[in-house]
């Protein structure tokens, strides 16, 4: 990965650092909240947050990797996340992903060159009863069929 520009913290996410620096389980919240602030955890945001905490980087990039929550890439304005947990995956997770692979023309884990969308499948979203689900952002849409996808895509267009 390779990012020249430095990322800035705004003055809430240096005290959030500050205050949880010593705490057990530091390292995890400190992310968390890069994340939440950034939208995605950068290489320059991996550095700060190393020299913040006195962690080796390998140690950010081993927690950074193993979580799949963890974006290390800037996601697209209107992020979509595909639920493939077992009750989605089973009600078709698997299609609805295809077909917005096939409208948006990215794959998972990709934005469009307009970065106005990206795509992700993740493993659950706490919504088995309204298989399969997908989200775009925080709107969540439940029993959705391929033929709703360009419906779906519209509304954040």
């Amino acid at each position: 990965m390779t990012e020249t520009n430095t990322v800035t913290f705004s003055p809430e996410l240096v005290n959030f650092i500050k205050t949880w620096k010593n705490k057990p389980g530091n390292l995890i919240m400190v992310l968390h909240q890069v994340q939440e602030e950034h939208g995605y955890i950068s290489r320059s945001a991996a550095d700060q947050v190393a020299e913040m905490l006195d962690v080796p980087l390998a140690t950010i990039w081993g927690v950074i990797s193993f979580y799949h929550f963890f974006k290390l890439t800037k996601p697209g304005k209107h992020n979509i996340q595909v639920c493939m947990g077992t009750a989605c995956y089973l009600k078709g997770g698997q299609s609805l992903i295809e077909e917005l692979s096939k409208q948006l023309k990215i794959g998972v884990g990709e934005v469009t060159e307009d970065g106005n969308f990206s795509l992700q499948a993740v493993r659950c979203v706490g919504c088995c009863g309204l298989a399969p689900v997908l989200t775009v952002g925080t709107e969540v849409f439940g029993k959705v069929t391929k033929d709703e996808i360009a419906s779906i895509i519209k509304q954040f267009s």
